[in-house]
């Protein structure tokens, strides 16, 4: 009997684990531009989120923000802008990134932290400048990533089109702009609008650039993207 009761505790405790619950944490805070299309992003995620069981908090307050790493298994920075953290706080973060934490940065997430050399090798360029809305055509780097898989070999859409600074030449290139297809682009052939990186720690990041209207949040083929990219990160 007690042979029963050990084997149905280890097959609980083994269930409990398979399903324990994945914890995201969103954080928001602006200390520039602001996007209007912020709540409907946390609101868009927050509604992916529940379809898929993990459990989604929203923070624009830096110092809850670090308080809580220890109990997230993904980070988005949603349009955060300008210096968000200071030295301490900037210190909890890269902590939980090298012990393997993840990452998904959304449109404005680079143009975060400028001052923080570590931070734009990290999330893999810097914004510069964008021209006014219009739409694009989006090519699809690597159409075998489960995060774009799902798209067209040419994918349009209408959004606020980043131009880049200061780009690692170690990210992984996921989607790119075709410049002839609108007006303001500055990168030139090699236009890179979404990419990730793999760590050493065990940490995976994203970045997609899209996202600045709110329209962006409603749109299947974006959102599909959203997702996505949150199950590879949680993976």
């Amino acid at each position: 009997m007690k042979r029963i009761h050990l084997l149905f505790l280890v097959l609980f405790l083994g269930g409990s684990m398979l399903y324990a619950q994945q914890n995201i944490l969103i954080f928001y805070k602006t200390e520039g531009f602001k996007h209007e299309s912020i709540p409907t992003g946390i609101k868009a995620l927050k509604e992916i989120a529940e379809e898929n069981t993990w459990e989604v908090t929203a923070t624009d307050n830096a110092e809850v923000f670090v308080s809580e790493l220890s109990e997230i298994d993904l980070v988005i920075f949603l349009s955060t802008t300008g210096n968000v953290f200071n030295e301490s706080q900037q210190k909890e973060f890269r902590n939980y990134i090298e012990k393997g934490g993840n990452f998904f940065g959304i449109h404005a997430a680079t143009d975060t932290e400028f001052d923080w050399p570590w931070y734009g090798k990290f999330i893999g360029a810097y914004f510069e400048s964008h021209p006014h809305i219009q739409q694009a055509k989006i090519n699809i780097e690597k159409p075998n990533h489960p995060t774009v898989a799902h798209l067209p070999e040419h994918w349009t859409r209408t959004d606020e089109w980043y131009n880049f600074k200061n780009i690692n030449p170690e990210i992984q290139v996921l989607l790119t702009l075709d410049e002839y297809s609108y007006e303001g682009g500055k990168n030139g052939d090699d236009h890179p609008i979404a990419w990730f990186q793999e760590f050493e720690g065990g940490g995976k990041m994203i970045y997609t650039a899209g996202g600045h209207t709110k329209e962006s949040y409603h749109e299947a083929f974006f959102r599909d993207h959203l997702e996505r990219c949150l199950k590879y990160l949680l993976d």
